[in-house]
């Protein structure tokens, strides 16, 4: 890992109607458009769906981090994130995120250390801490034999 502090830049393009791209250095662009729940056309990523897909990403990074400093052998990580939008004192914000998620690991794994490093993860996930939205972690280990 760099040095903190890191930086990273976004730019952005937009018509009057259509969608937005984002760019960032080497990466391809992305086109986005609001929500249908805002009455987007659908079929795009919006920001309200990158936001959750970041809590959602950088879990699943996290953990891999956290499980590789505690030489945790692992098979398979599936998680999901639910963000719940509101309108608080007359601002929409995110409220809630609800991280699920489910792990597997082999028959013998220490099932317990493996609970604890999901905890772990969501602990430390740099996305979800950046938030001022209440998060709670749904996590189950199941052994593969």
């Amino acid at each position: 890992m760099q040095e903190l502090p890191h930086h990273y830049q976004v730019s952005a393009t937009a018509g009057a109607e259509g969608t937005v791209t984002l760019e960032g250095h080497s990466l391809p662009p992305l086109e986005t458009a609001p929500p249908i729940e805002f009455g987007g056309p659908g079929g795009y990523w919006s920001p309200e769906a990158m936001l959750v897909g970041a809590v959602t990403d950088c879990f699943i990074l996290s953990f891999r981090a956290v499980a590789r400093a505690s030489k945790l052998d692992w098979i398979n990580i599936e998680c999901s994130t639910e963000g719940t939008l509101e309108r608080v004192e007359r601002v929409n914000r995110f409220t809630e995120l609800t991280v699920t998620a489910h792990l597997s690991v082999a028959a013998g794994t220490d099932t317990k250390k493996a609970q604890q490093l999901l905890e772990k993860a969501e602990s430390v996930c740099l996305i979800s801490n950046s938030l001022s939205s209440t998060v709670h972690l749904k996590a189950t280990v199941g052994e593969i034999s």
